[in-house]
């Protein structure tokens, strides 16, 4: 049986990785920080035959705990500081956990290896291509970052390949652009939008308030995403590679397909801009060329951006109705 050790397993990817391998076969060990995490009761509830781990990125110590307790074939890094806006509000917490996180994991993978060999998967992100070079962003795009966020991703990302280059590591990375699901978290625009759109259609809230408007991300479903992860790993050479939709769609085109799919055909009296919600440097435009994991990994999306916001405005109503029932 095929061993996993997950970090960040209380995300959003961590809980469809787990899914994923689960169904494969594999025994899955996640990796919290905090004994009383309350997120551990999130993973028992989706993933109940996951084995938790406390640990956290910033203390290798902890980790190389983990990995003896897990000896784990693959080991899927997830874990990190992902909300782009609270990376400026806290820059250094951010480098400490998605920057140095990275290397205290390969470090720890590294010496960890003299017990057998251990594939490794870095989750980067398309936020490192930032002020983009070209349309389409593929692997060998200049990266650009304009948050502290992308920084530390992008620090993640080449030691990594650095890491694969020094000591010959199975260890790739996956520049996954923004990939979303009823599992996002309610901080993120995707599902502020969704939820607000549930809540309104419900009589539940009066307004959106959101920042910039034009603003174009490439947006897919995690749980296909997963899927280009676990296929990163199987394959006889570590890599990196793009994964996206190559589609792109701004904040605009996000709110009329949320807010038709409950009949809603204007929506400006029902929305609001506010600076605050506006990043201090923005990223305008991605849109992802997946020409490489599609030919190597055989990988393609399997939901479309109607189909990924219908299934998340769909479930927010379900729960926003559960809520207030």
């Amino acid at each position: 049986m095929a061993r996993a050790l997950i970090t960040g397993i209380t995300g959003q990817d961590g809980l469809y990785l787990a899914e994923l391998l689960l169904a494969k076969g594999y025994e899955v060990f996640g990796l919290v920080r905090g004994q009383n995490n309350p997120k551990i009761a999130l993973v028992r509830e989706a993933v109940p035959e996951v084995r938790v781990l406390t640990g956290d990125l910033t203390d290798m110590p902890s980790l190389m705990t983990a990995l003896a307790t897990a000896r784990p074939d693959e080991v899927y890094n997830l874990g990190a500081i992902s909300y782009v806006a609270y990376s400026w509000q806290n820059a250094r917490i951010t480098t400490d956990v998605t920057a140095a996180g990275v290397l205290n994991m390969l470090e720890a993978v590294r010496l960890h290896t003299a017990g057998g060999p251990v594939r490794f998967y870095q989750a980067s992100s398309s936020e490192m291509f930032g002020k983009v070079q070209e349309v389409p962003q593929r692997e060998s795009t200049l990266l650009w970052p304009r948050s502290p966020y992308g920084v530390a991703k992008v620090f993640g990302h080449y030691m990594t390949i650095n890491y694969r280059e020094s000591y010959g590591m199975h260890a790739s990375s996956g520049i996954l652009f923004n990939h979303e699901s009823p599992r996002r978290g309610p901080e993120f625009v995707t599902r502020k939008v969704t939820q607000a759109v549930a809540r309104i259609s419900l009589g539940l809230q009066d307004e959106l308030v959101l920042g910039n408007l034009e603003a174009r991300r490439d947006w897919g479903f995690a749980g296909d995403y997963v899927d280009a992860m676990w296929r990163m790993l199987q394959q006889d050479e570590p890599d990196d590679y793009v994964v996206a939709t190559g589609e792109t769609h701004s904040i605009r085109e996000l709110l009329d397909a949320a807010f038709a799919h409950v009949g809603v055909d204007d929506w400006s009296h029902l929305v609001r801009t506010d600076p605050q919600f506006v990043r201090p440097a923005e990223v305008d435009l991605l849109v992802g060329d997946a020409t490489k994991a599609h030919e190597r990994l055989g990988w393609r999306p399997t939901v479309d951006f109607g189909g990924l916001v219908a299934m998340m405005v769909e479930h927010d109503l379900a729960e926003q109705r559960r809520l207030t029932a």
